[in-house]
């Protein structure tokens, strides 16, 4: 054996476990999902083959277009969102701050905690009859705000805590990479005249240029794939106000039992996440070629 064919058998002798567990535990059950989003079942004994009709039925059912759209206006709302605050607060904790690393430790702290345990946070604080803010407002006597029973209140305190809970991997991602950028690079843009507004958009922002990729990237997957937060928040109510595609996956597939058309719903998922993540690939390749 030659060397360059033991060192390819090392190379696949190390690759193989983490290649055998993305087999078995997303390759596997991803076809798995194929295969049901093509039968009807309800979940017991075997399912009846439908062909394409359960990808028929999206196209018909207002539910999923409401899901659609709720997905969409979250995934638009929280991405630039959560980014722009993790930028400013990144930039805050790279300046001359007083106590910055216990103020660093807060804004991390979030992460450590699960969305089930945020969202729950989110309800104790949200809730209509004895949230802390109901309590503020009827401290101060201001009008009551019905986050639990108006379709846009709802959906703006799911955005509020996912924002709370995002938006310390997102400033700790850019700090990181703020401790990258040349200081020459602002000593020149001081020489030229640039004023800090300037220097934040022509030096700061473009020698970040990979870091926010890469933030797009996976605040776009989370947002299209928000369950926790939302469940146990508001189950996707009032009224649909606050269902996204993922949460009415879950209630078609675990509560109707209709697990064909839930895993029909899941696959469009996958391929509406694949196809934004290569679109938004090949404009950062092509921005990187112009450069």
């Amino acid at each position: 054996m030659t060397a360059r064919a033991r060192e390819a058998l090392a190379g696949y002798a190390f690759a193989a476990p983490t290649l055998l567990l993305l087999g078995v535990f997303v390759l596997l059950p991803l076809g798995g999902a194929m295969v049901i989003s093509l039968q009807e079942t309800n979940g017991f004994g075997e399912g009846t083959f439908v062909g394409l009709d359960n990808y028929g039925r999206l196209v018909q059912d207002p539910v999923f277009w409401r899901a659609t759209l709720n997905t969409a206006l979250y995934t638009v709302l929280v991405t630039p969102a959560a980014m722009a605050i993790g930028l400013g607060l990144a930039l805050l904790l790279d300046s001359a701050l007083p106590a910055r690393g216990a103020l660093r430790s807060v804004l991390i702290l979030p992460m450590a905690i699960s969305g089930v345990a945020t969202a729950l946070m989110g309800v104790l604080i949200f809730d209509e009859n004895s949230g802390f803010l109901t309590e503020v407002a009827r401290a101060m006597g201001l009008p009551q705000v019905d986050w639990q029973t108006h379709g846009p209140a709802a959906f703006a305190s799911v955005v509020i805590m996912t924002l709370w809970w995002r938006v310390g991997f997102n400033m700790l991602i850019y700090l990181a990479g703020l401790q990258g950028v040349a200081h020459e690079l602002y000593e020149a843009a001081r020489l030229d005249g640039a004023n800090a507004w300037q220097r934040l958009r022509h030096v700061t922002v473009p020698q970040l240029s990979p870091q926010s990729f890469f933030l797009v990237i996976l605040n776009i997957i989370y947002s299209f794939q928000v369950f926790d937060i939302v469940f146990v928040m508001t189950g996707g109510g009032p009224e649909r106000a606050t269902t996204v595609l993922v949460t009415y996956a879950y209630d078609t597939g675990f509560v109707t039992r209709d697990q064909g058309y839930a895993a029909a719903i899941g696959v469009v998922l996958l391929a509406v996440t694949l196809v934004v993540t290569a679109l938004r690939w090949r404009a950062q390749r092509r921005r990187e070629e112009s450069v």
